[in-house]
Protein backbone atom coordinates (compact mmCIF):
# COMPACT_ATOMS: atom_id res chain seq x y z
CA UNK A 1 0.00 0.00 0.00
CA UNK A 2 1.16 3.52 -0.70
CA UNK A 3 2.73 5.57 2.08
CA UNK A 4 0.18 8.35 1.78
CA UNK A 5 -2.93 6.16 2.05
CA UNK A 6 -4.93 6.60 5.23
CA UNK A 7 -8.35 5.67 6.44
CA UNK A 8 -9.52 9.25 6.08
CA UNK A 9 -8.95 9.03 2.30
CA UNK A 10 -12.21 7.07 2.09
CA UNK A 11 -14.29 9.81 3.69
CA UNK A 12 -16.10 11.98 1.23
CA UNK A 13 -16.27 15.65 2.19
CA UNK A 14 -19.66 17.18 2.62
CA UNK A 15 -20.63 20.81 2.46
CA UNK A 16 -21.43 20.76 6.18
CA UNK A 17 -17.84 19.69 6.89
CA UNK A 18 -16.48 22.53 4.77
CA UNK A 19 -18.75 25.41 5.75
CA UNK A 20 -17.42 27.90 8.24
CA UNK A 21 -19.45 29.87 10.72
CA UNK A 22 -19.23 33.57 9.92
CA UNK A 23 -17.63 35.67 12.55
CA UNK A 24 -16.22 32.71 14.43
CA UNK A 25 -12.59 33.31 15.33
CA UNK A 26 -11.68 30.33 17.47
CA UNK A 27 -8.92 29.10 15.16
CA UNK A 28 -8.90 27.28 11.86
CA UNK A 29 -12.14 27.13 9.92
CA UNK A 30 -13.73 23.83 8.99
CA UNK A 31 -12.74 24.43 5.37
CA UNK A 32 -9.10 25.01 6.13
CA UNK A 33 -8.97 22.09 8.55
CA UNK A 34 -10.30 19.86 5.75
CA UNK A 35 -7.69 21.16 3.30
CA UNK A 36 -5.36 18.42 4.48
CA UNK A 37 -7.90 15.90 3.15
CA UNK A 38 -6.92 16.92 -0.39
CA UNK A 39 -4.77 14.25 -1.96
CA UNK A 40 -1.55 16.24 -2.18
CA UNK A 41 -0.09 13.65 -4.54
CA UNK A 42 -2.56 14.37 -7.34
CA UNK A 43 -3.22 18.00 -6.41
CA UNK A 44 -0.03 19.00 -8.24
CA UNK A 45 -0.87 20.27 -11.74
CA UNK A 46 1.11 17.81 -13.85
CA UNK A 47 0.15 14.74 -11.81
CA UNK A 48 -3.52 15.77 -11.87
CA UNK A 49 -3.21 16.15 -15.63
CA UNK A 50 -1.70 12.67 -16.00
CA UNK A 51 -4.37 11.02 -13.85
CA UNK A 52 -7.16 12.94 -15.62
CA UNK A 53 -5.87 12.03 -19.07
CA UNK A 54 -5.63 8.38 -18.10
CA UNK A 55 -9.15 8.50 -16.62
CA UNK A 56 -10.58 9.13 -20.09
CA UNK A 57 -8.17 6.89 -22.03
CA UNK A 58 -7.55 3.18 -21.48
CA UNK A 59 -3.81 3.67 -21.95
CA UNK A 60 -1.48 6.41 -23.10
CA UNK A 61 2.12 6.17 -24.18
CA UNK A 62 4.89 8.23 -22.63
CA UNK A 63 5.08 10.35 -25.81
CA UNK A 64 1.30 10.87 -25.85
CA UNK A 65 1.37 12.09 -22.25
CA UNK A 66 4.40 14.26 -22.93
CA UNK A 67 2.58 15.98 -25.81
CA UNK A 68 -0.69 16.32 -23.86
CA UNK A 69 1.03 17.78 -20.82
CA UNK A 70 3.45 19.90 -22.85
CA UNK A 71 6.35 18.92 -20.64
CA UNK A 72 9.86 17.50 -20.82
CA UNK A 73 10.91 13.85 -20.65
CA UNK A 74 12.50 14.34 -17.24
CA UNK A 75 9.56 16.19 -15.71
CA UNK A 76 7.02 13.64 -16.95
CA UNK A 77 9.23 10.77 -15.83
CA UNK A 78 9.56 12.11 -12.27
CA UNK A 79 5.83 12.78 -11.85
CA UNK A 80 4.77 9.49 -13.46
CA UNK A 81 7.14 7.65 -11.13
CA UNK A 82 5.53 9.25 -8.07
CA UNK A 83 2.09 8.19 -9.29
CA UNK A 84 3.39 4.71 -10.04
CA UNK A 85 4.93 4.37 -6.56
CA UNK A 86 1.56 5.35 -5.08
CA UNK A 87 -0.04 2.66 -7.28
CA UNK A 88 -2.28 5.26 -8.94
CA UNK A 89 -0.96 4.37 -12.38
CA UNK A 90 0.63 1.25 -13.85
CA UNK A 91 3.49 1.30 -16.32
CA UNK A 92 4.16 -1.34 -18.97
CA UNK A 93 7.41 -1.28 -20.93
CA UNK A 94 7.83 -3.10 -24.20
CA UNK A 95 9.57 -2.77 -27.55
CA UNK A 96 8.20 -2.02 -31.00
CA UNK A 97 11.01 -3.28 -33.15
CA UNK A 98 14.06 -1.78 -31.48
CA UNK A 99 12.20 1.21 -30.04
CA UNK A 100 11.19 1.12 -26.37
CA UNK A 101 7.53 1.85 -25.69
CA UNK A 102 6.17 2.85 -22.29
CA UNK A 103 2.41 2.64 -21.74
CA UNK A 104 0.54 3.98 -18.72
CA UNK A 105 -2.91 3.13 -17.42
CA UNK A 106 -4.92 4.30 -14.44
CA UNK A 107 -5.32 1.71 -11.69
CA UNK A 108 -8.52 1.20 -9.69
CA UNK A 109 -6.79 2.90 -6.73
CA UNK A 110 -5.92 5.84 -8.98
CA UNK A 111 -9.50 6.12 -10.21
CA UNK A 112 -10.79 6.11 -6.61
CA UNK A 113 -8.23 8.76 -5.63
CA UNK A 114 -9.29 10.97 -8.55
CA UNK A 115 -12.97 10.55 -7.66
CA UNK A 116 -12.28 11.50 -4.02
CA UNK A 117 -10.24 14.49 -5.16
CA UNK A 118 -13.00 15.68 -7.52
CA UNK A 119 -15.66 15.15 -4.83
CA UNK A 120 -13.62 17.26 -2.44
CA UNK A 121 -13.12 20.04 -4.97
CA UNK A 122 -16.85 20.03 -5.85
CA UNK A 123 -17.73 20.31 -2.15
CA UNK A 124 -15.36 23.27 -1.80
CA UNK A 125 -16.96 24.96 -4.79
CA UNK A 126 -20.50 24.37 -3.45
CA UNK A 127 -19.53 25.68 -0.01
CA UNK A 128 -17.99 28.78 -1.55
CA UNK A 129 -21.00 29.50 -3.76
CA UNK A 130 -23.45 29.07 -0.86
CA UNK A 131 -21.81 31.83 1.16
Amino acid sequence: MAKHGTARDDRRPSVSNLRTVRGKSDGASAASSRADALDRLIHERLRLGIVSALAVNDTLSFSDLKKLMNTTDGNLSVHARKLEEAEYIACTKSFEGRMPKTQYRLTPAGRRALERYLDHMEALIRATRER
